[in-house]
């Protein structure tokens, strides 16, 4: 199986099989990651089209990766979030700055549930106690197994403003929760489907 640099390097050179490979592999990827920051399918559909027509027209000018999918997921969030910008009045926007509303899919399955034990109910009141920063973060760092650059540049930070920031959502959460309660969070994101 080749790497992401080899399958990267042959998109850039026009292969056909490279370009479909990327698009097929990443493309429910990044629809779940844009549900984090808009509801609507359409626009999250077209921001995804628009992403891979600009790959497509730009690939001779694209610089290197090894690491396709945080290279889609990175520019997609920048479109997503000029796209986003362009359509939300600006006195209603954050400072022009997108959150994503980080939701585990575990979360999906406590809510649902109709009588959740403790634990699950534990669990849950410390996610909503975390802010949607803290929550984008400990995706990025533990959903997608993220290091601290690719962190930074996906979300606009500083190396040591983002290690504080998993530092202080991972202290909020120890608060929240006993040790067997923190395992079953962290057994949580990590079963969440890449």
């Amino acid at each position: 199986m080749k790497s992401d640099k080899q399958i990267w390097n042959d998109f850039i050179k026009g292969e056909n099989y490279a370009l479909s490979h990327i698009y097929f592999r990443h493309i429910q990827m990044l629809f779940r990651y844009g549900k984090k920051f808009s509801q609507d399918d359409e626009l999250i559909k077209d921001t995804i089209q628009d992403l891979f027509f600009d790959l497509i027209r730009t690939r001779k000018n694209l610089g290197e990766t090894d690491n396709i999918r945080f290279y889609l997921m990175a520019s997609f969030r920048r479109k997503l979030a000029k796209t986003i910008n362009q359509k939300v009045p600006l006195e209603y926007t954050d400072d022009k700055e997108i959150t994503a509303e980080i939701v585990y899919s575990f979360e999906h399955e406590l809510i649902n549930k109709e009588e959740l034990n403790q634990r699950e109910q534990a669990v849950k009141k410390a996610l909503a106690a975390l802010s949607p920063k803290q929550r984008e973060i400990l995706y990025y760092k533990y959903t997608c197994s993220f290091d601290y650059e690719q962190i930074c540049e996906i979300m606009k930070l500083r190396y040591d403003s983002a290690r504080k920031q998993v530092s202080r959502a991972l202290k909020a959460l120890k608060e929240v929760l006993d040790d067997s309660k923190l395992f079953l969070f962290f057994l949580g994101i990590f079963s969440v489907n890449k």
